[in-house]
């Protein structure tokens, strides 16, 4: 990452998740759950859409002040964090879940 971007933001992270069906509501309830650790990791901005053309395919987004500020959320992952997003992740049908990041810096 080229160091000027470091300071740039906000920052929009987002998470593809390919579930089956039939898990819908309870990858809402686990994936409800993960919002309050995101925000206490200073994330805002939260939310989760669902694909109305893909069945089984939900978008989470948040946004983050920085670049800098994403990488100290990382540092941030309790145990007990870590279990909440594999608990989510489990959902996922195979491999795991696609994560980009786009980063304004107008």
């Amino acid at each position: 990452m080229a160091p000027r971007l470091k300071d740039c933001g906000p920052v929009l992270v987002t998470v593809e998740y390919l579930i089956q069906p039939q898990d819908r509501d309870k990858f809402l309830d686990a994936i409800a759950k993960l919002a309050g650790e995101r925000r206490r990791d200073g994330a805002f901005d939260w939310g989760v859409f669902e694909d109305t053309a893909r069945e089984g395919r939900f978008v989470e987004t948040f946004k983050v002040d920085s670049w800098i500020e994403h990488l100290r959320q990382h540092e941030r992952v309790t145990h007990a964090d870590r279990e909440l997003q594999e608990s989510v992740n489990r959902f996922h049908v195979t491999g795991a879940p696609t994560v980009t990041h786009l980063i304004a810096c107008a």
